[in-house]
């Protein structure tokens, strides 16, 4: 071969090479996000629904909800009681707990689960109170305190979601959901929030759906990466969001009846317990 031959084939070889090597950089960096194949190009849905209101919670300050195979879960803010409801809103059984500024709530593995967001709002103060973020663990059949752990990263917490035998928490401080081991509060998984004030979560996987309040906007995140899937947006007429839980593919969520900076909520559903239902 001549030279000027050995030298188009060179630069051709070295420029196949490069292609090869910034195509397979590229597919690299994609994958590092978390978004290859046809997911890559999926644009987050708006799902929209029409909200129902239910009926309001037994103290009127519902900021946690849960489903069970008994009933509805609901925590309460104020008086710190865990209620369970029927689908009617009918009290089945009604339990005095040790958490304070409750803002979560999730059952699983034989267990309650209440997220203690510090100090009490508007009642007295207990020795048990907790003094920054806390999850307690609880009987239901009594809601005697078993265990209490940190919220992972420190700080506040405004939700759980007990989910296939892990426990999912919002982590205000660190802007993350994290998923810890329930049997020892190890940190197993986390995915970043893009948005403040994050709430109360359900599980719908592959993702994981979380109330953010600000914005009065709900997310189903991918529970791999945090990715967006879809979203709800509610309107300022809606009631404010605060607990959530899903029950038969229905999303159920609660109006705390807690403005923002802590100030009473005048809103005319101010404790209630709502449905999603789609258009």
């Amino acid at each position: 071969m001549a030279r000027s031959e050995r030298g188009a084939a060179d630069l051709a070889g070295a420029g196949a090479r490069t292609v090869a090597i910034n195509r397979r950089e590229f597919v690299t960096a994609l994958a590092s996000t978390g978004l290859t194949g046809p997911a890559a190009k999926a644009e987050p849905v708006e799902r929209r629904v029409r909200v129902v209101k239910l009926f309001k919670s037994p103290d009127g300050h519902p900021n946690g909800l849960e489903t069970s195979p008994e009933g509805l879960w609901i925590g309460e803010q104020i008086t710190d009681r865990a209620h369970l409801v029927d689908w009617s809103g009918r009290v089945l059984r009604s339990l005095e707990t040790e958490s304070s500024n409750t803002s979560g709530i999730a059952c699983g593995g034989g267990f309650l689960w209440m997220a203690a967001n510090g100090r009490p709002l508007w009642r007295r103060a207990r020795p048990t109170d907790a003094v920054t973020g806390e999850i307690l663990k609880l009987d239901p059949s009594t809601g005697k305190t078993l265990a209490r752990y940190p919220v992972p990263g420190g700080g506040g917490v405004h939700g759980l979601e007990f989910a296939e035998g892990k426990l999912w928490i919002t982590s205000l401080r660190l802007g993350r959901l994290s998923q810890v081991d329930p049997t020892d509060f190890r940190l197993l998984h986390q995915i970043p929030v893009k948005l403040s004030r994050a709430h109360g979560l359900a599980w719908d996987p592959p993702g994981i759906w979380c109330v953010f309040s600000n914005d009065r906007v709900i997310q189903r995140l991918d529970a791999r990466d945090g990715r967006l899937l879809e979203f709800i947006q509610l309107s300022a007429d809606d009631p404010d969001p605060h607990g959530l839980c899903m029950h038969q593919g229905r999303l159920y969520y609660s109006d705390a009846g807690i403005g923002l900076g802590a100030t009473s909520n005048h809103s005319p559903w101010s404790g209630y317990v709502c449905r999603l239902d789609p258009l």
